[in-house]
């Protein structure tokens, strides 16, 4: 028979009991066995040593096992256990040819090895042949009885095992029909199974329960090979389709998915060596976990070197991914029905655990992407919102408005970005981001307020300072029975004006009553503080205020302009009267009077304890009073509107006073000289003097003419010099000044007089001889004159020069 396509083989355990896991692995690769899933059937074949095993299998599975050289003699040939792919049967069946029974090599008493084989052929195969000789049936000491001893006895050892075929394969048949012998076969089969020893649980179980049994007669090979090869190639026909309902193999309830054949049958081993008993159930189980997990870590391993992912997570990093959930999910989704495909055919509940632990390191793995892509939905929501709310603001919306409309458009924006972020296979909340974004929204939504408030606040704040601070201080400048109750008329016009605009600039701010009532009220709060801290300012420059107003009032008249002390001013009233205004603007200064209720009679107080107080003195100096100004406090004032108090008054009063007296002593002075320099006539009785005594001098100036004369020419001399010397305006500032200035002009002015007169007789000479030179300037004349003008002052000069070039006024 032609092999359909190459036949793989490799040693599964050698002779000494050693599992060949890696040579298994290199098998189950290279005829892709892992594809298979339970598709699958698993042949092994048992009996005596150099029974033609081999050559069976290499015949009716066309694999390509060691075969036995008859020329050699006979001899072990098949160490251990070989496995081997079947060509050209479907499904995928294995075949595993077991080391032979009853063998010289391993002597009479090392059966150890025939029964963990044999153990682990019931384990792991479908079907079992035993290959056993025909004139063998019947015999009591035959050398099939050993082998179905072993094979029933190391039944025993599992648990719960499953039913296997056992397939009877009677070699070198004589003319004996096979109807004779498959009942004598059966009938020696039952003993061997009623003999060996059976757990009570199934010590009346008959053999059925466990085993199919079949049995088929097969020619010489050596004689007659022809017809063998043609009963082969029917027996062949029975394998195609094994695991089908009905078909050749078992039950199939504790078959391992192909992928962990490998893994299964090293553990069955591995229990076998340690002389265990086989629990067949919990070794499936086991075999799932271990293949499951294996399958998942492979699905890990390559969802984390899948390109797309790592392309996605290295982009998440820099801002948000349209689409993020919808391509991770897929990813995540192809992960899992990978894992589903393989590990389909391994135990539900195992499978079902390892993928929810697959799923769940997946998730894991992609969280920090999923966590930090709602970080960027989040600072880029808040950071959209922060400039739409600004550029709403901007744009005249009402704040309250702003805030509603920007804080529904970006949540909502935030609530499409999760929604579009979100996981299929995950059920994480997004509910901390989204309130963290909310707070994030409402901490700068009331940064903005607290900003935009305080910007109304200090817009209005700096318009009543403005409209406050200036007038107030003027009112108090002009202090007068008036002030107060302008200042309150101002101050409450303002602060109406005021606290009407900023009520309804806060209307757009939505705010509750309360919190409105209390903002408008620290405003009128403001405006009181700016009135008082502009009376405070100027009731500490009263003193400054009061001797600027005494001043204005006593050194300016009623017009205004400056007095001129001619002696008929009365000091005294002028005095009186300004002090008396000074003392006005002392009480005005004293109390702030800033409510309509604001009463007290500070002015009274100060008036008959600091102008009336010496009049009484004056009047009864016997009689002793209280001084009113005693105290710290004024009467029907509280402490808090105190601005200065009475004690305080009484000295800046006394030091005014002492600063003001000198004024008043300048001007007294200044009349007084006026006076003196205004009264020229000698007194009543030096003129009645000068009647009695010089009348004898007068009778005769009568009875001379002459002396008349010289008189009057005298008289016009002198008044020419008083005229040029302005005797009365040298006088004027006392009586040694003027003679210190006259006696520096006396002489300058007599020599000029002189020259005038001689320059004005010479002028009519001149002009009957114009051919003559003018006579020179007497030299002595000319010294003289030079010898003046050196002595005299620039201020002499001036006032001669000025005479001299006003001939009228000396005609």
């Amino acid at each position: 028979m032609a092999k359909s396509e190459q036949c793989c083989s490799t040693q599964l355990i050698d002779g000494d009991g050693f599992f060949n896991d890696t040579g298994i692995e290199q098998f189950i690769k290279e005829v892709k066995l892992g594809e298979c899933g339970l598709s699958y059937a698993v042949v092994s074949i048992m009996g005596p040593q150099s029974s033609g095993k081999s050559t069976l299998l290499n015949n009716l599975f066309a694999t390509n096992f060691k075969e036995m050289d008859a020329f050699r003699g006979r001899s072990q040939t098949t160490k251990g256990i070989w496995l081997a792919k079947c060509a050209g049967i479907e499904p995928c069946t294995l075949v595993m040819d077991l080391e032979g029974t009853d063998g010289r090599e391993r002597g009479e008493d090392d059966t150890a090895f025939e029964k963990q084989s044999a153990l682990f052929a019931l384990a792991v195969s479908d079907i079992v042949l035993i290959n056993m000789w025909c004139h063998d049936i019947g015999r009591e000491q035959a050398a099939n009885k050993p082998l179905l001893k072993t094979v029933f006895q190391v039944m025993m050892r599992l648990f719960s095992p499953r039913k296997t075929t056992l397939m009877f394969v009677i070699r070198d048949k004589t003319r004996t029909p096979l109807e004779n012998l498959e009942p004598v076969l059966r009938e020696d089969i039952q003993k061997i199974w009623d003999s060996v020893p059976k757990p009570e649980a199934h010590k009346d179980t008959p053999l059925s329960e466990f085993f199919n049994v079949e049995v088929v007669a097969l020619s010489s090979y050596e004689e007659k090979e022809e017809q063998f090869k043609e009963q082969v190639a029917g027996l062949r026909q029975k394998f195609f389709h094994s695991i089908a309902p009905g078909g050749l193999a078992g039950d199939r309830r504790g078959v391992v998915p192909a992928s962990g054949f490998s893994f299964s049958a090293q553990q069955i081993w591995k229990v076998i060596k340690e002389n265990r008993d086989l629990d067949l159930p919990a070794h499936k189980v086991m075999v799932a976990t271990v293949r499951c997990e294996e399958i998942a870590n492979e699905k890990h391993a390559a969802f984390v070197g899948n390109e797309e992912w790592s392309q996605l997570e290295q982009d998440v990093q820099l801002g948000p991914i349209p689409g993020f959930g919808k391509k991770l999910s897929s990813i995540i989704e192809t992960s899992l029905s990978e894992y589903d495909q393989e590990a389909t055919y391994f135990d539900e509940g195992v499978r079902s655990g390892k993928r929810k632990q697959l799923e769940g390191k997946l998730l894991q793995l992609v969280q920090p992407a999923f966590q930090a892509l709602l970080g960027h939905l989040r600072s880029g929501t808040l950071e959209k919102f922060k400039e739409a709310f600004d550029k709403a603001l901007d744009g005249g919306d009402g704040f309250s408005a702003a805030v509603h409309n920007c804080s529904e458009s970006f949540m909502a924006q935030f609530d499409k970005g999760c929604a579009d972020a979100i996981i299929e296979q995950a059920d994480w909340d997004t509910s901390k981001v989204r309130d963290k974004l909310k707070r994030d929204i409402e901490a700068h939504i009331a940064s903005v307020r607290a900003a935009k408030l305080s910007e109304i606040t200090s817009l209005y704040e700096a318009k009543l300072k403005e409209a406050l601070s200036g007038p107030v201080e003027a009112l108090l400048d002009g202090a007068n029975s008036e002030t107060w109750p302008a200042i309150r008329k101002l101050f409450k016009r303002e602060t109406e004006s005021a606290v009407s605009g900023f009520s309804t600039a806060l209307s757009s701010f939505d705010m509750d009553k309360q919190t409105k009532d209390k903002t408008l009220a620290s405003l009128e709060a403001y405006a009181r503080g700016i009135v008082e801290a502009k009376t405070k300012e100027e009731a500490g420059r009263v003193l400054i205020r009061m001797k600027d107003r005494f001043a204005m009032l006593f050194s300016h008249d009623s017009d205004s302009m400056p007095r001129v002390w001619t002696g008929k001013e009365d000091i005294r009233a002028i005095t009186k009267t300004a002090r008396s205004a000074s003392l006005k603007l002392l009480s005005v200064m004293a109390a702030i009077r800033l409510d309509d209720g604001d009463t007290d009679n500070i002015e009274k107080t100060l008036s008959l304890a600091l102008v009336n107080a010496k009049n009484a003195d004056v009047k009864d100096r016997s009689i002793t009073t209280v001084d009113p100004l005693a105290s710290s406090t004024w009467q029907e004032v509280p402490s808090s509107k105190t601005l200065i108090t009475p004690v305080q008054c009484k000295n800046l009063w006394r030091q005014f006073r002492s600063e003001t007296e000198y004024s008043v002593s300048q001007a007294i002075a200044a009349q007084e000289a006026n006076k003196r320099n205004n009264n020229w006539l000698p007194p009543p009785w030096a003129i009645l003097a000068l009647v009695v005594l010089g009348f004898n001098e007068f009778m005769t100036l009568l009875r001379n003419p002459l002396y008349l004369l010289v008189i009057f020419v005298g008289f016009l001399l002198i008044k020419a010099l008083w005229v040029q010397l302005d005797i009365a305006a040298e006088f004027r500032n006392g009586a040694l000044p003027g003679l210190l200035s006259l006696s520096t002009k006396l002489v300058p002015t007599i020599m000029n007089m002189m020259k005038r007169l001689a320059d004005e007789g010479g002028a009519p000479s001149a002009s009957n001889n114009p051919q003559r030179n003018p006579a020179p300037p007497s030299k002595g004349l000319s010294s003289g004159t030079n010898a003046s003008s050196s002595m005299s002052s620039t201020a002499s000069s001036e006032v001669t020069e000025s005479e001299y070039y006003s001939p009228t006024k000396q005609e």
